[in-house]
Parts: structure tokens; C-alpha cells; sequence
């Protein structure tokens, strides 16, 4: 089945095209990896994927359900949470508290603003399933500030997966990290249960072609080239545009 189908997708910011005829196709449970320079249209892409910003012309569709005009949120409904290149975490709280927040945001309780935490018994059992999973139980009480840069990005993706998205989408989950905790996130992706269709955009050439099945490379907005990981690696389009 194709979980995500994106079909001469095009977005325009008055006189700049951020991405032009743009097609793809992922198949459910896939991990693509998309790359690309510096204002390749990457981040564009994942926002019109994502419903932040509407395409000026094109479709997309989700597990075979057009999803063009619909708005963010209700995309999320139907399976999709995202990631982003600045972490976006809520730092006065615990790390406990920030699961659970990810956690009800995909349950009807999400709308309930004035019963106690402590009385939804189900979700504290399933942020304590995800901590213990994650290995970050022992760290539950500690507020996000004092947590590591790249145990916040660990978190964001962690964050996601409390919403048991079938489409997820990172954007540089590896941005900033020290090569150890490069090695650490890049293990959490792999280790994602293939019920979620992963799709990552990554500069690091090394981590995409250690997570991804096949990669699609991105250049002034348009797809340049789009194959299995040796493919892109022996390309010699991706190497000039990489390289020189």
C-alpha cells in the first residue's frame, strides 16, 4: 500500500518557487530519507506534507485519502507527527509531564481541563511504558532545561511516537548532535517498528544512508534524482551537487 503520494506538488512564495513539480511515492512501512542542499525545499516539502503550509498547485495523498486542503491537525488525526529542526519542547516541565502531554494529545481527553493528571490512570501507565522503553525512566522528574541537547531531540522524537503516528516525519533529527549522540538517535530511528512509514530529512550523508532504504535528493526545489542508497551513492548528479 502507499502511505504517502505526493503528485507535482509546487509552492511559491510570491516570486520564489520553494518546490516545483515535485512527485513521490512511499510505500507503507518505507524509510526514505530526503536530501539536498541548503534551500533545497526540504523543510517545504515536510510542511506541505504536513498541512503548515497549503501547495500552490499539485495533490497529496495519505494511505490513499487526499489530504491537500486539509489543515494540520487534522492530518495528525489521521497518522501523521512530525519532528522539527528547533527543538520545540516544553522546558519548565518534566520530562515526565512533556510524554504525557504527547501522549494526550492524540486521546478525545486532550479537551478535559479541569480534572487532575493523576485520574487518567491509562495514559500515565503508557508514558511510563514509553520512558521504561526509551531507558529514560530513571530521568522522568527532570525538568527538559536540564536535560542534553541531544537527549531533547531523542525526547521530540519520543514526543511523536506517543501519538502512535502510521506516517513519521524528522526533520534533521541528528542537527547539533555530538557524534555519540548522532550514533544514539540514528539507532532509535532504525529501531522503529515498521508499522511507521519514516521519512527523514537528514544532512548528514552518513546517517541517511545508514537509516534509509531509498533516498530522494532534492535541488532548487525540484527532485534531482530518486533511488536505492547505492544508487544515490554512485550518482555523479548527487556528487557535483554535494561536491562541486
Amino acid at each position: 500500500m502507499i502511505a504517502l503520494n505526493v503528485q507535482s506538488l509546487s509552492k511559491s512564495f510570491g516570486g520564489l518557487r520553494a518546490t516545483h513539480n515535485v512527485s513521490l511515492q512511499i510505500e507503507e512501512g518505507e524509510r526514505r530519507a530526503i536530501i539536498g542542499p541548503n534551500g533545497a525545499g526540504k523543510t517545504t516539502l515536510f510542511n506541505l506534507i504536513s498541512g503548515f503550509l497549503f501547495p500552490s498547485s499539485g495533490s497529496i495523498s495519505l494511505f490513499g485519502g487526499d489530504v491537500t486542503r486539509l489543515h494540520a491537525h487534522q492530518r495528525a488525526s489521521l497518522g501523521i507527527a512530525r519532528t522539527f529542526q528547533v527543538t520545540n519542547l516544553f522546558q519548565r516541565l518534566t520530562l515526565f509531564e512533556n510524554i504525557l502531554l504527547g501522549v494526550q494529545a492524540a486521546k478525545a481527553s486532550r479537551f478535559c481541563f479541569y480534572r487532575r493528571a493523576k485520574s487518567f490512570g491509562g495514559m500515565m501507565h503508557e508514558v511510563e511504558d514509553l520512558l521504561k522503553e526509551w531507558s529514560l525512566w530513571e530521568k522522568r522528574d527532570v525538568p527538559l532545561k536540564h536535560l542534553s541537547y541531544g537527549e531533547q531531540r531523542e525526547i521530540e522524537v519520543i514526543m511523536a511516537l506517543a501519538g502512535k503516528p502510521r506516517l513519521l516525519l524528522l526533520d534533521e533529527p541528528t542537527a547539533g548532535l555530538s557524534p555519540a549522540e548522532t550514533v544514539q538517535v540514528t539507532s532509535i530511528i532504525r529501531s522503529l517498528p515498521r508499522e511507521i512509514t519514516t521519512v527523514l530529512i537528514e544532512h548528514d550523508m552518513d546517517v541517511a544512508f545508514a537509516v534509509a532504504e531509498r533516498i530522494t535528493v532534492l535541488y532548487f526545489g525540484s527532485v534531482l534524482e530518486d533511488g536505492t542508497v547505492e544508487q544515490i551513492k554512485g550518482n555523479p548528479k548527487v556528487a557535483e551537487v554535494y561536491l562541486g
